[in-house]
């Protein structure tokens, strides 16, 4: 499915630099600051939140998915002014994203499996080629119990003109 997402999301969080292989590989960052996020309640932490949802917005991609990207762990909020020290956030542009919802079962299970799929996924398929600025996943409702979770991933989209969205530095801001 296709979407168009018409305003962008801010969402601020906490934030850290790997890839793909580094995670597959057993040395992998997402795990760790997943675990910290939750047993120092971290997400408590962040002011001008819009709601209990948690988001995950990929970005600043060296290059594509066999490249570095950054992954930010955090929620949508109104406002990114006076963020803690230690806190990023990301503008999730306004475009066109191609939607994946996950089956249910073990959080890690069913985003490894939706991704492996996304990966071998052919443009024609995702409505595009990807933009690699900026995919992001949403953890609601159905992904409360992380034994019977489901994700819904957004996968960023070129434009129609077959022009990249926006570049990564007009959207992404480190919080000192």
């Amino acid at each position: 499915m296709k979407t168009t997402l018409t305003e962008p999301i801010y969402v601020a969080g906490y934030m850290i630099r790997t890839s793909n292989s580094k995670e597959m590989g057993g040395n992998g960052e997402i795990g760790k600051l997943w675990g910290r996020f939750m047993q120092q309640n971290l997400g408590a932490q962040i002011p001008n939140r819009t709601g209990k949802t948690l988001m995950v917005v990929y970005s600043d991609y060296a290059s594509d998915e066999k490249g570095e990207y950054s992954y930010l762990l955090g929620a949508p909020v109104t406002s990114v002014d006076a963020l803690p020290a230690g806190m990023s956030y990301r503008r999730i542009p306004a475009g066109q994203y191609a939607v994946f919802t996950t089956d249910r079962g073990p959080l890690v299970d069913v985003l490894q499996a939706a991704w492996r799929h996304i990966w071998a996924t052919p443009s024609a398929e995702l409505s595009g080629p990807r933009a690699f600025v900026a995919d992001y996943e949403i953890y609601d409702q159905r992904s409360v119990d992380p034994n019977n979770a489901q994700v819904e991933i957004h996968i960023g989209l070129r434009s129609d003109a077959g022009e990249p969205q926006p570049t990564q530095s007009a959207y992404f801001t480190e919080h000192p």
